[in-house]
């Protein structure tokens, strides 16, 4: 099973993934922005509570042996992608439209469209929408289980281990 049929088996489903995809496809309609043909992953990463911890995510390509990936991330105001880190990827944010909040272990930063970020490989993390926000992740590939969250409650990824 591949990353993405990974996340696909994890994703919310019924109403609560219905009504967050017609309000994140209202979203990107407003701001004219294409979507890659695929499947959006709906994630509330196991904690049942979608509107507070959870994100939307489509994969443009995760090319494993070419070795780089490349998804937007969607999160509605004030939603929240809990802090996590990774043992191989490193990432590169842009936002695309909206503004966003990432969470480093020593510094919070506010980013605006246009704005750049990288997070190394092992740097907890963790962002939040100043309102709704889109941006693109250019990355090494995504390996569901090279995530470690820092919320023992969450059932996917590995657990967070001293040193890693």
């Amino acid at each position: 099973m591949d990353a993405l049929d990974k996340g696909l088996a994890i994703s919310v489903r019924g109403e609560v993934r219905d009504r967050a995809l017609a309000r994140f496809y209202a979203h990107v309609a407003e701001w004219g922005i294409a979507l890659p043909p695929v499947e959006p992953l709906v994630l509330d990463f196991g904690l049942g509570d979608f509107d507070r911890t959870g994100l939307i995510e489509c994969w443009i390509a995760n090319e494993v042996d070419a070795g780089y990936c490349g998804k937007y991330l969607f999160v509605f105001d004030g939603q929240t992608c809990p802090t996590h880190h990774h043992r191989d990827k490193t990432e590169t944010f842009f936002v695309v439209a909206g503004r966003l909040r990432v969470q480093r272990p020593s510094v919070s930063v506010e980013l605006a469209p246009g704005e750049v970020l990288r997070i190394d490989r092992g740097e907890r993390h963790s962002f939040t929408g100043v309102g709704p926000a889109l941006l693109l992740e250019l990355s090494t590939p995504c390996v569901v289980d090279d995530n470690a969250f820092a919320d023992p409650a969450i059932p996917i990824g590995r657990s967070p281990t001293v040193g890693s």
